[in-house]
């Protein structure tokens, strides 16, 4: 199996949970990434060491978990790691949006070549991969700015790389918010409050879908198990108001909360099912399923129309109470997720 992008939060989880074997038991992770001193740091951490040594390095290739130095912009690299692989997850994406809206075209480049590297690295060699999962996110939905116009365009690549590539199975999973990843809010809110201030909102009314880390993992595992070729596979979750979030992580002290205004390329609310998308949508237990719209990938195009509207994070918004419960079972309040800040900030 193999997970580009596989230092970054949610690549990390994604290890955690296959090396317990929970899918079974993979003769091989390759984790994927450009980052050298992540995947120094993730290799000490799975080996227990507190410093390096020659044996770790000496012998990464016989490991069941195995680090390659890539990038997914770069065709070659690509090729030579997912020759090796029958799954491949593509984790890896420029994800944030001010960034994005900077610098479009490298969003370009990792988000949508990226994608079409291992697509042609398939096709090209006649790779016998069984399954590829695009992680996508709620921006790719009547995107607004560059990262979700170019991760609505992954989707698409690889819902297409379907026809081009007819023995690979090719599906997409979308999602908001995760809790506490690198470079998320949380994180951010953490060091604002430790700082004594203030903390800094764009916006009193906006909202955002929230799901933990291993909810993220939960419905990739899903997809794997389920989806057919080209389905877009999005979990039933919550929303809350960014104000909320602050007060609840604030809890009290006195700490300023300071209005910025709406950053390039930000949504006020985000959509994960579009009206359009709504037509096209089954259910699956904790899941909605998009039918893809390439009627040589799904005969029928229809779905059973369970939503009747777009999905959005404005409807059913959960309560200040609601949302510090929420915080509070997943640890992430800030007496308990002061041992993680390193981490998570790395």
């Amino acid at each position: 199996m193999l997970i580009t992008g596989g230092t970054g939060s949610l690549g990390k989880v994604l290890v955690r949970r296959l090396l317990s074997g929970e899918m079974g038991d993979p003769a091989k992770i390759i984790v994927f990434s450009r980052d050298e001193a992540k995947q120094h740091f993730m290799r000490l951490e799975y080996r227990r060491s507190a410093a390096a040594t020659d044996e770790v390095i000496y012998n990464n290739f016989q490991r069941k978990l195995e680090f390659r130095i890539g990038d997914v912009r770069d065709f070659h690299s690509v090729a030579e790691a997912v020759r090796d692989a029958d799954v491949v997850i593509n984790a890896a994406a420029l994800k944030q949006v001010p960034t994005c809206e900077y610098f479009p075209f490298e969003a370009v480049r990792t988000n949508i070549e990226g994608p079409e590297n291992i697509v042609r690295a398939i096709r090209q060699y006649n790779l016998p991969v069984e399954t590829v999962v695009g992680i996508s996110t709620d921006k790719a939905c009547k995107p607004i700015n560059a990262m979700g116009m170019t991760k609505a365009l992954q989707e698409r690549v690889f819902v297409q790389a379907n026809l081009a590539c007819p023995d690979t199975r090719f599906i997409c999973v979308r999602y908001g918010n995760v809790l506490a990843s690198r470079g998320s809010v949380i994180p951010l809110f953490h060091e604002q409050i430790r700082s004594g201030g203030p903390i800094t909102i764009t916006t009193p009314d906006m909202t955002r879908f929230l799901i933990s880390l291993d909810e993220a993992v939960d419905i990739v595992f899903a997809a794997m198990k389920d989806a057919a070729p080209g389905e877009t596979w999005i979990p039933k979750t919550t929303s809350a108001l960014v104000t909320n979030i602050a007060l609840a992580l604030i809890d009290g002290k006195p700490i300023e909360v300071k209005f910025t205004g709406i950053r390039p390329g930000e949504k006020i609310h985000e959509i994960l099912v579009s009206e359009e998308e709504a037509y096209r949508t089954v259910e699956h237990n904790r899941y909605f399923a998009i039918k893809p719209m390439l009627p040589e990938i799904c005969e029928d195009g229809n779905g059973s129309g369970c939503l009747t509207s777009e999905y959005s994070s404005a409807d059913n918004v959960m309560s200040l109470s609601e949302t510090a419960a929420l915080l509070q079972a997943r640890n992430l309040m800030i007496e308990n997720y002061e041992p993680e800040m390193a981490e998570m900030l790395r």
